[in-house]
């Protein structure tokens, strides 16, 4: 965002120059991609505020300016498309970035956090996925029971692994991990006939299936890393199905009975 946006437009200003009318005009010209324009938004409030901490300037310009109305996606797959999706990932040539997509679809964890994971952080005795505290959203060290999809699938990973590689995604530089599967996703979506359907939206899908089945949402929001309850609220008209299961149960048994 600081290469596309902020230095094309502001690059040539000095700090104390740059007025809270030119922040305005940036995130307006954004205003079709209100997430992408708030999300700027925040970068250039987080920029400000350390130029402020820093003595370069006394106030923050950012500071005052309205978000844009964000709808909040509700995306994510059914078994049929998912199925679609496993299959393209099994026979896809890249099995790394393949690998990467199926731990973040079984874990429900942020791709960033499934990139950044080193071997060192999992532990194989216990069942559980050790997230430090510098690689999660909320700061804080996160241990995630795993099931045993995931770990059959870090078990053929790290039998098959270099003794060398720290990382469970290497990138091409040496003890860095692997950055970006975005151009991969692309191909990926494209050959499983999923629109509109983003790597975050893999996190919605677990979560998702999760509720459906019938586990409670406070269980789901701690698998899940949420601090805030009401996070996880967004998945409750998914807990339907279950409940209807359970009624169901009784009108059968009045049905037998011809209570009905």
């Amino acid at each position: 965002m600081i290469e596309r946006f902020i230095l094309p437009k502001l690059g040539a200003k000095k700090v104390d120059a740059i007025s809270m009318q030119d922040i305005q005009a940036l995130h307006n010209k954004l205003k079709a991609t209100p997430y992408q324009a708030n999300r700027l938004l925040s970068l250039l409030s987080k920029m400000f505020s350390l130029s402020k901490q820093w003595g370069w300037r006394t106030d923050n310009p950012a500071q005052g300016i309205s978000k844009f109305h964000e709808e909040k996606r509700d995306r994510w797959l059914n078994e049929e498309e998912l199925s679609r999706l496993f299959e393209v990932l099994s026979r896809h040539p890249n099995q790394k970035a393949a690998n990467a997509v199926k731990l973040q679809l079984l874990t429900g964890a942020r791709i960033g956090e499934v990139l950044t994971a080193k071997w060192e952080d999992i532990n194989f005795t216990r069942g559980i996925w050790i997230k430090p505290s510098h690689h999660t959203k909320q700061k804080k060290t996160e241990h995630l029971p795993l099931s045993n999809a995931a770990l059959a699938l870090l078990n053929d990973m790290n039998a098959a692994k270099l003794d060398e590689e720290e990382h469970l995604f290497p990138g091409r530089a040496k003890s860095q991990p692997l950055t970006t599967i975005k151009r991969f996703w692309k191909t990926v979506t494209d050959e499983a006939g999923l629109k509109d359907y983003r790597l975050h939206d893999n996190r919605h899908t677990h979560a998702s299936h999760l509720v459906s089945s019938g586990l409670s949402l406070e269980i789901v929001g701690r698998l899940l890393g949420h601090t805030n309850p009401l996070t996880t609220k967004r998945y409750a008209h998914l807990a339907d199905d279950p409940l209807r299961e359970a009624a169901n149960r009784f009108g059968e048994i009045a049905y037998k009975n011809k209570a009905i």
